[in-house]
């Protein structure tokens, strides 16, 4: 087979912010609206600190009002819930986002269903459950990564994808699920595939779109592969580098992989994701697309779409 297209989420993210940042400046230009993310983070979990700081920077690179509220780790549920109330009444916030995993002591799921479903930017709050899984994707709020993957699919294979297989593996209410939905709403005749399923290889081998959400590194490998297939890679997993000697401390470097061996997918595959590169950048310029749609309903503008 030829070399299969490389589906580069750096340079497509890229081009959603570019979007977004020239309807932000249209909706503001023309109704006064500046749309408003807030993102809450709980505790001082480096991993989590980069990320939530990815996000605010890339908020204001986008014009927007940019709030973090940062809380120690011993916030209680209760105060962190105060937060949320307040932030639903603001108007000029438009997108809530907390941080998870939150502190043992506060509930996660109870502190999403206090999100305003309208400002629930991160797709998690059940009203947008429930939305995408009646049909009605295009007034929810549908989660980043999934709604990222849908992008780049769409890229490759056009908006109609009537005829063709698709078999996620991985059924989280964060990824498989969703995704599910979005493809189902495209007409792809789908498959959630998991840890129960039998024979995985084989049920993988007939998708013409593979999307893997499981976090095992390099678990799909050439033969769970159809020739010709968009593969989705959704994984970052860090494994040790043994070619690359060790840290300072004597511990092993590593590298990241997906949950796809790439170079035996790549073989066999018509379109795939590189992780790094592929799917990780699309949830962030997503999360900005949602923010602005939001700011759009609540100016009663039509949000753009994306």
């Amino acid at each position: 087979m030829s070399d299969p297209i490389i589906m580069d989420g750096k340079a497509r993210s890229k081009s959603i912010i570019e979007e977004v940042t020239a309807a932000t400046r249209r909706l503001r230009d023309e109704t006064g609206v500046q749309p408003g993310l807030a993102v809450v983070i709980v505790g001082s979990d480096p991993a989590s600190q980069v990320y939530v700081g990815s996000k605010a920077k890339r908020a204001e690179e986008c014009g927007f009002k940019s709030v973090k509220h940062e809380l120690t780790e011993d916030t209680s549920e209760d105060e962190l819930l105060k937060v949320v109330d307040a932030l639903n009444r603001d108007d000029t916030i438009h997108g809530i986002l907390v941080q998870l995993p939150l502190p043992k002591q506060i509930d996660d799921a109870k502190v999403i269903q206090a999100i305003d479903a309208d400002k629930d930017v991160d797709g998690f709050h059940l009203v947008n459950v429930g939305r995408i899984a009646t049909g009605a994707a295009d007034e929810a709020f549908v989660p980043c990564t999934p709604a990222g993957c849908m992008v780049m699919i769409r890229d490759v294979l056009g908006d109609d994808l009537s005829g063709l297989n698709a078999v996620i593996v991985g059924r989280s209410n964060i990824v498989g699920k969703p995704m599910a939905q979005l493809l189902l709403a495209a007409n792809a005749t789908v498959t959630i595939a998991h840890s129960r399923t039998r024979d995985l290889a084989s049920v993988c081998a007939k998708a013409d779109i593979l999307v893997a959400a499981v976090g095992r590194p390099e678990m799909i490998t050439g033969d769970f592969v159809k020739d010709g297939a968009v593969v989705v890679d959704v994984g970052i997993n860090r494994v040790e580098a043994a070619d690359k000697g060790a840290n300072a401390d004597g511990s092993p470097k590593t590298r990241l992989v997906g949950d796809v061996a790439y170079d035996e997918a790549a073989a066999k595959a018509r379109a795939i994701t590189p992780v790094p590169g592929g799917v990780g950048p699309m949830t962030i310029g997503m999360l900005m697309a949602n923010t602005l749609r939001s700011a759009y309903r609540a100016a009663g503008r039509e949000a753009p779409k994306f």
